[in-house]
């Protein structure tokens, strides 16, 4: 959920601002050598050139759509996650006999769902876990290295109690433990977008042809103003590190940024419709955190 509807240009300049200084200085040291001693001599072909920008743009449209296809990854699982959340829930209602526990046992997934949402959440960008988490392990005295497993195991542990107390239908009980494993999966996936790093090997070899490309670009313009061949040569490698950093930015969805799977909006969207399922009140919602976004 965006606070604004536009994240500031200044954010974006902000992450490639080194980048942008090293590209300037480089770009006018080597603009101005085009122009003294014997350097003045050397006419490299804006061919060679081109064909540099050329070798970069397809290692950078190769970066971005593997970047993007991790990105749309994680939307895909979490948008599979508010799935499977709602029909966990609606299962239990539909499945469990009617009595005067069933509405306890209702009560207990829900929250505990609600909550394994929020820490996955927390987990994943490895952040401080939020009040209304770290109060639901506190009330319960639970301890976890791993928060969102901890409470699929107590998911599964009360689906084994509510089998015994209702003598559930084996079909029945494996419905909903199916429901589970689907969690458990999500969970798991997640885990390894987070866990897998992008090879460097393509930042490194990027980076290398920038600065190729930033070294035979005013050697070939016919302009005779340094200015001129400097800015040139500073201007058109910088649009490919934007295009680098949106590609950086896309590959990690779980980092908290402005480009992050929007986690914490979705777990609020799965709260509140499992509370309105189990026919409860949706606890205070968390504040918004950063200066753009709640993620």
């Amino acid at each position: 959920m965006l606070l604004k509807k536009n994240i500031s240009i200044y954010y974006f300049l902000n992450l490639i601002k080194w980048d942008i200084i090293a590209i300037a200085i480089y770009a006018t040291l080597v603009g101005a050598l085009d122009h003294f001693a014997f350097f003045e001599q050397i006419s490299i072909p804006l061919s060679i050139s081109a064909l540099v920008g050329t070798l970069l743009s397809l290692l950078l449209a190769f970066r971005t759509s593997q970047s993007y296809e991790r990105w749309w990854e994680a939307r895909v699982i979490w948008g599979a996650i508010v799935n499977d959340s709602r029909s966990l829930i609606r299962q239990l209602i539909h499945l469990l006999p009617n009595d005067d526990k069933k509405a306890w046992y209702v009560k207990e997934f829900a929250v505990r769902q609600a909550m394994w949402c929020y820490t996955l959440a927390d987990s994943l960008r490895k952040v401080p876990f939020s009040g209304r988490a770290a109060e639901y392990f506190e009330k319960r005295s639970y301890k976890s290295d791993n928060r969102p497993n901890f409470l699929l195991t107590k998911h599964v542990e009360q689906l084994i109690d509510a089998g015994r107390h209702y003598q559930l239908n084996p079909n029945i009980q494996v419905q909903l433990d199916n429901s589970v494993v689907k969690l458990t999966d999500h969970m798991g996936k997640c885990e390894r977008i987070k866990n897998t790093i992008f090879p460097r090997s393509y930042s490194v070899l990027i980076h290398f042809l920038i600065y190729v490309l930033m070294t035979i670009l005013p050697f070939g313009l016919d302009d005779n103003h340094p200015i001129v061949e400097a800015v040139l040569a500073t201007f058109i490698p910088v649009l490919f590190i934007a295009i680098e950093r949106t590609a950086i930015l896309m590959q990690d969805p779980f980092e908290n940024r402005p480009t992050d799977t929007p986690m914490t909006t979705l777990s609020e969207t799965i709260e509140k419709n499992l509370m309105e399922l189990a026919n409860l009140e949706v606890g205070p919602q968390p504040d918004a955190q950063g200066e753009y976004y709640v993620m």
